[in-house]
């Protein structure tokens, strides 16, 4: 049996599209709202799945088993998110985070699999029949992944444009998607790495941050967090980003509530305690992703609006 090596997926930098004179030298694909996911096929056409952190997520999604079985004995590592669907056909965070967390109850990822059934979007093969394809350029490494014809019934290789960026920013933001990633033809797979090669462009700014700590809500809302405070991993501890008090809805806002309440602490986990009146402290554990305008020249986040709780993500992977 091949011993397959572990790789860390490669990170893509937040950016804007190539300048024009380079366009021809990039392709371009679908940015897909899920879980991204490194997929490990034995020979015997066993699978395991992990995801970004590391952790094994393999058991939350049963319907991707029979993957192995359409490599046909041939061993590889792919690279892929995890999404679910809504029903335009888009992929949907929100419902796909119904399905995360269930590695360690299999019957009732089985049943949830019937319920909101998941799909693995591949878009990058690392590692093929005995052979590392790391340093192979992003176009080598692309059209290996096309010829082994990956498309199943819950997993799928969408094309890609090479060129033409303009035009597949524009159609991604007419059809409701998040946008897409930018992917240099010449770039190796740098795992782990947050490479300019790689550039995601949103149709909105969105950032990954880390819950420190939340301000009680007034009147219906008392006892249920009215504000976030939230901060961003640095080099020497976790530094104040702003307030958000926006963009929950009632059920999130009470799971959110709950998940507080466990991680509260006596000590602020800022490098420097905001001048917040009021300010309750957490462990900086919890994970989110805030939509934004800009930035102040201090780095404060203006006009934050919370957008969703990322579950599948550690405080390290932030950033």
């Amino acid at each position: 049996m091949t011993t397959l090596p572990r790789i860390a997926p490669m990170l893509a930098t937040p950016g804007h599209l190539p300048p024009a004179a380079t366009d021809g030298q990039w392709a371009y694909e679908v940015k897909q709202d899920g879980q991204r996911a490194m997929a490990y096929v034995e020979a015997d056409g066993s699978l395991r799945l992990l995801a970004r952190s590391g952790a094994d997520i393999t058991a939350a999604y049963p319907e991707l088993a029979p993957l192995g079985a359409a490599l046909g004995g041939v061993p590889a590592v792919l690279d892929g998110e995890i999404v679910a669907l809504d029903d335009q056909g888009r992929s949907d965070f929100e419902r796909l985070q119904s399905r995360m967390g269930l590695a360690g109850s299999p019957l009732k990822a089985a049943r949830m699999a019937e319920r909101v059934p998941a799909q693995l979007v591949l878009f990058d093969v690392v590692f093929l029949d005995g052979t590392s394809l790391l340093a192979r350029p992003y176009a080598e490494r692309r059209a290996a992944l096309e010829r082994l014809a990956l498309d199943g019934p819950h997993w799928s290789t969408p094309s890609v444009a090479v060129g033409h960026g303009e035009n597949a920013l524009a159609m991604t933001r007419e059809a409701g998607l998040e946008g897409i990633v930018a992917k240099r033809l010449t770039s190796a797979y740098e795992p782990g790495v947050r490479a300019r090669s790689w550039i995601k462009i949103r149709h909105v700014r969105t950032v990954d941050v880390i819950v420190g700590g939340w301000v009680p809500g007034r009147g219906r809302l008392g006892g249920l967090p009215g504000a976030l405070l939230v901060g961003e991993r640095h080099a020497s501890g976790l530094r104040y980003a702003g307030s958000v008090g926006t963009g929950w809805s009632d059920a999130e806002r009470t799971r959110l509530a709950e998940l507080l309440r466990v991680a509260a602490v006596d000590t602020c986990p800022f490098d420097e305690t905001p001048p917040v009146a009021g300010a309750r402290w957490v462990l900086p554990r919890l994970v989110g992703e805030v939509r934004y305008a800009t930035r102040t020249k201090a780095g404060r986040l203006r006009q934050p609006s919370w957008h969703r709780l990322r579950p599948d993500l550690a405080p390290d992977d932030t950033g």
